[in-house]
């Protein structure tokens, strides 16, 4: 995802002054292509977060684009008043790019993990949350993120997530995706853990379960319609997120649902409300915090069990 998103930034420059590109001592090699195309556009503020927040804010007063790049808690956890202050209130038009959303920065450990930084982002007035799932969707993310005219906050993968939607079909912020009909139970997924996902319902098809797969590119807005319409079908639902379970997609599906009045039995796969301490890769924190397609699939499966005991009372 990474890296699309630099080939988007590079052709988003190259075709419009306005705009910049700022990271707080961060994408070596990475930024160099987009200088190439837009010299005295790119500004290393070193290890200063607040004042990149603050710059790219001051850029946005100016009428520029600014892309303020870095690690995904510095860019949202350690600026955060910055943010707040200088990005919300006046709803200016900084875009936020966060990599290595959730654990994917592995044996750094829990400074470098972005577990809240959903939570964080949505509950900002004015904020655009926006999380894709695969490379391409990364690019077409970004493109979506310049045309918002306003302060969006995009969540990036950084450990190569293979490709998986369709390079055709388009990013439309606000909307969720429907990759995969089902009558059984709805997944609902945002992210980089689209890939577990997916795994997941094909796991379920061969034990006899259809799943809807829902997958949000946009955490904010939220796509209510498309999930309350999934899940009056199927009354059963599971959420998975490389993030806390408070604050984020279980979140904000539980909100939806509760305000639609559409009943559910819900499972919110995500880190319990802890910070990840466990030392390793990226996949063996995944392991270690129950965010496998294997997890994903027994969630579900325990999920319906549940839901046919309850029928049977």
């Amino acid at each position: 995802m990474r890296d699309a998103f630099f080939q988007a930034l590079r052709e988003l420059a190259a075709h419009d002054e306005r705009v910049w590109a700022l990271t707080g001592d961060l994408g070596i090699n990475l930024f160099e292509p987009v200088e190439d195309v837009a010299p005295g556009r790119v500004l290393n503020v070193g290890i200063a977060e607040q004042a990149l927040v603050g710059m790219a804010a001051g850029l946005a007063y100016a009428g520029k684009v600014p892309f303020a790049y870095s690690i995904a808690p510095f860019v949202t956890s350690r600026p955060n008043d910055q943010i707040r202050v200088d990005v919300a209130m006046s709803a200016a038009n900084v875009k936020l790019v966060g990599v290595g959303g959730g654990v994917a920065y592995g044996c750094l450990g829990p400074t470098h993990h972005a577990i809240e930084d959903i939570a964080l982002m949505r509950s900002l007035p004015n904020l655009t949350v926006l999380a894709p799932g695969d490379p391409g969707e990364a690019l077409r993310a970004t493109r979506a993120a310049f045309a918002l005219d306003g302060p969006v906050y995009l969540r990036l993968g950084k450990n190569g997530e293979p490709p998986l939607l369709p390079p055709d079909v388009p990013f439309a912020v606000g909307h969720a995706l429907s990759l995969r009909q089902g009558h059984d139970v709805t997944l609902a997924t945002t992210g980089a853990m689209l890939a577990q996902t997916l795994d997941a319902a094909g796991r379920l098809a061969a034990a006899g379960v259809e799943a809807t797969v829902l997958h949000y590119g946009t955490i904010k807005p939220f796509d209510d319609y498309a999930l309350a319409a999934s899940v009056a079908l199927t009354g059963a639902l599971v959420t998975v997120e490389e993030h806390s379970i408070v604050g984020g997609l279980g979140s904000a599906a539980a909100e939806a649902l509760a305000e639609e009045g559409v009943p559910v039995r819900l499972r919110r796969i995500g880190l319990r409300d802890e910070f990840a301490h466990a030392v390793g890769s990226q996949e063996h924190l995944l392991r270690h915090y129950g965010l496998t397609a294997a997890d994903i699939t027994a969630a579900a499966l325990d999920l319906l069990e549940l839901a046919h005991l309850g029928s049977l009372v």
